[in-house]
């Protein structure tokens, strides 16, 4: 079994100022990795300094992954690596109705979790030794659509496709992504609003594991498809049976 180490490893955590990110980084910077965490906003990447307190084996940068010249900027800045990571997303206000859907937003969505993770590949894998890998971030809506979610599911399955396509054509360099059920983050301020511990609850009492899950529960999977030299091009399902029921 090849085991890829973290102690002293280069990681890049794109979207890794809140939720699922920054809780992978407060792991990686925990075991001796150097991490940087790239965001939109620098508010965020000083508030997520200040929660990983500051760590002397942690960089931020700002980033836009829509934009390809800022794509491309951060990794000639970057220097090597060995992981890269993905948990952007941006769906303010892509959970609509069809009749209420705004190309806009949909947009959006597919700016973050398929055109962004499509540059990071571009520009990231250079920076990657054959042992590295980059891992991206889908989402049980591919496979449990809801109304208001036709967006959502279908860039998620999207986003699945274009990992399998770049296992094969950047191999050795190994591409996965997991695939969260509902995660108690930020994000669902935008979805659920005022009714977000609501909706949560509720969910929590239908799903196999009797809770939803917690952003250290991504944070592990990730580290697994991080750590194992033997996974790539597969879809790592972190949802607590939500597929079941």
């Amino acid at each position: 079994m090849t085991v890829i180490g973290i102690e002293g490893a280069k990681l890049m955590i794109v979207g890794g100022s809140s939720g699922m990110g920054l809780a992978l980084a407060s792991r990686l910077l925990e075991e001796g990795a150097w991490v940087t965490v790239a965001g939109r906003t620098e508010e965020k990447l000083a508030a997520a300094r200040r929660h990983l307190a500051d760590h002397p084996k942690l960089a931020t940068r700002a980033v836009d992954i829509s934009r390809e010249e800022e794509v491309a900027a951060l990794f000639q800045h970057s220097g090597p690596l060995d992981h890269i990571v993905s948990t952007a997303a941006d769906i303010e206000g892509a959970y609509q109705l069809l009749p209420s859907i705004e190309i806009a937003a949909a947009q959006r969505v597919v700016e973050s979790k398929l055109y962004g993770p499509l540059l990071l590949a571009k520009y990231g894998a250079a920076r990657l030794p054959p042992s590295g890998s980059i891992t991206y971030t889908s989402g049980v809506a591919a496979y449990r659509p809801a109304a208001r979610g036709s967006v959502v599911a279908a860039v998620n399955a999207a986003l699945e496709g274009l990992v399998r396509a770049l296992a094969v054509e950047l191999a050795p360099i190994r591409i996965n992504a997991v695939s969260p059920g509902w995660v108690d983050t930020p994000i669902w301020s935008f979805v659920a609003g005022d009714a977000k511990q609501a909706t949560l609850d509720a969910m929590a009492q239908r799903l196999p594991a009797g809770r939803v899950g917690q952003p250290e529960d991504i944070a592990d999977a990730i580290h697994f498809l991080i750590g194992n030299g033997f996974t790539t091009g597969t879809i790592l399902h972190v949802e607590g049976g939500h597929r079941l029921v």
